[in-house]
């Protein structure tokens, strides 16, 4: 029954003429104000910016248009009021009616003082109505410069109605911000707490300039929060390095195992030192270029799947390349390592320019699949990118298909057989040169396969073999030669010691420690980590 009583006085609100002009009333003491002189301007200006906190969605609309004709000289003035001219022609400021303006009419004009206030309100109410997110974020980017004088809950309320992430957290940002600089204690050690949860380079570019602020010498309760606040923001940026460069040596790691293991294979089983092994890694990126321009033209719908698609056409594209060098040059040079030597190099000469004149000397675009793009933020300023992720979850599921293959399989069995003793091999009637084409091939298909991993994260140009192929041989040197395990170790090895040498001395300083330092370690160990035992005689 009590429900029923409030409906029924809500309809008759609704057709209650009185009850319409007393809900218009503040609207046209507003407007009125808007028309007076510069001291009830301003009071005007301060009530759209409190509308945009506390009014009602409908209110906010009705106002939105108010300030930005303020602003752009786009409300005029006369006895009956004000008229507001829009898109749709003039309107009444209060009512929204059609209507023209007076004989006397007049355009109010703004101080500099109150220009500045209008602005703010025009914003603000933007960044509450507005239903494009460009123009909210063009909202948030003025306030951003004058957060001083704003309502207190402006941003808190804007975040929770917020549908945009990424708007969102700058809104969120803002409130923090703002409330960092407000003049009450108790809300700037709450921005303290809040900032220091996300502990990253830029809370402690906010939060360090605190300890010149005056209330950091006056205030010791205040001290204590910005000592603290620095304190745990500066053991998550140290926290979020370890983990960044772990994850960074992780990632190139697996893109030196991906680049050593099929040189890993070649070499150990017919001390072949391929120095073409670089280009079948630019091949296979090649390859996987022009999967994704095939599909571009021939299925747009598969485009962001272009990666897995490439992923057979790579491995045997660059295994016939393997298996055709082997069959009509390499199989003529084994007795002779220089001449092979030799040979690998012109062939890594022909591909490079042979690709520079198909495809020109520039990168090459790919598209960025959606399961490769942006990462998770975890702790200071690590992020957990899937691109890199990519590029480890293939070089895992690679270790394991080339470790079946080598240990489950015949062709393993065989390969492991000849890498050990080829003569012996050839006794008990193992077809050797079947098996050095074989293996030639796989090969030269894991390189393919390193080149597709690349293909997201590296720039991919005629030139990008020759950046791997002195990594790879150190990887397989040092491992031993043959081995997958060795493999991984070495690569897990030389691309976590690079990753923490280059933040200390460069690059290129990096490269000469880790060469050091291997061939210091082969004076020790001259057959690497894992050594086969009656390797190949």
């Amino acid at each position: 029954m009590r429900n029923c009583w409030t409906i029924a006085a809500i309809l008759i609100a609704a057709w209650n003429p009185s009850a319409l002009v007393a809900a218009e009333a503040p609207r046209a003491e507003l407007v009125a104000k808007l028309c007076g002189d510069t001291t009830a301007m301003g009071e005007a200006g301060r009530a759209l910016t409190g509308l945009a906190q506390d009014g009602s969605p409908d209110d906010r609309r009705w106002a939105a248009p108010l300030a930005r004709a303020m602003i752009d000289r786009k409300l005029t003035c006369d006895a009956g009021g004000a008229v507001l001219i829009t898109g749709e022609g003039p309107q009444d400021a209060v009512t929204r009616a059609p209507r023209t303006g007076g004989e006397r009419d007049r355009q109010p004009f703004l101080s500099l003082r109150n220009r500045a206030l209008f602005e703010t309100a025009a914003a603000t109410l933007q960044l509450r109505t507005a239903t494009d997110v460009g123009q909210r974020a063009a909202a948030l980017r003025a306030l951003e410069r004058q957060t001083n004088g704003l309502p207190d809950r402006l941003f808190e309320i804007a975040a929770e109605e917020e549908s945009d992430a990424g708007l969102k957290a700058q809104i969120l940002a803002t409130a923090q911000a703002a409330a960092l600089n407000s003049t009450d204690p108790a809300k700037r050690i709450g921005a303290l707490k809040r900032i220091a949860a996300t502990p990253d380079r830029r809370a402690l570019a906010q939060i360090r300039p605190m300890t010149a602020d005056p209330a950091y010498a006056a205030n010791p309760e205040f001290k204590s929060a910005v000592d603290a606040a620095v304190t745990t923001i500066n053991r998550g940026i140290l926290t979020g390095d370890v983990l960044a460069a772990l994850y960074n040596g992780l990632s190139f790691a697996s893109i030196l195992f991906m680049a050593a293991i099929g040189l890993a294979v070649i070499f150990g089983l017919m001390g072949v030192i391929n120095l073409a092994q670089g280009e079948m890694i630019m091949i296979g990126a090649y390859v996987t270029w022009l999967v994704q321009e095939g599909l571009r033209h021939a299925a747009p719908a598969l485009l962001d799947w272009y990666l897995v698609i490439a992923i057979p056409i790579a491995f045997l594209v660059t295994a016939g390349i393997g298996i055709a060098l082997e069959a009509i040059l390499l199989r003529h040079l084994y007795k002779r390592p220089l001449m092979s030597l030799l040979a690998t190099w012109a062939v890594s000469l022909f591909l490079i320019n042979l690709v520079r004149v198909t495809f020109g000397t520039q990168n090459l675009n790919f598209v960025t699949p959606f399961y490769v793009t942006g990462g998770v933020p975890v702790i200071g300023d690590f992020i957990f990118t899937w691109n890199r992720m990519f590029a480890i979850a293939f070089a895992i599921v690679t270790l394991a298909i080339t470790w079946g293959l080598m240990r489950l399989t015949p062709l393993g069995l065989n390969i492991r057989a000849v890498t050990q003793n080829r003569s012996m091999a050839a006794c008990i009637g193992i077809p050797v040169r079947r098996i050095d084409r074989l293996a030639f091939g796989l090969g030269s298909g894991l390189a393919g396969l390193a080149g597709l991993a690349l293909a997201p994260i590296y720039s991919v140009n005629p030139q990008m073999g020759q950046n791997f192929i002195i990594d790879s041989f150190m990887v397989v040197v040092l491992g031993g030669v043959g081995t997958i395990i060795g493999t991984v170790v070495a690569a897990l090895g030389i691309g976590q010691i690079n990753v923490l040498i280059e933040p200390l001395w460069g690059a290129v300083a990096a490269k000469v420690i880790v060469l050091l330092m291997i061939i210091t370690f082969l004076q020790w160990r001259p057959d690497g980590l894992f050594a086969i035992k009656g390797r190949r005689k």
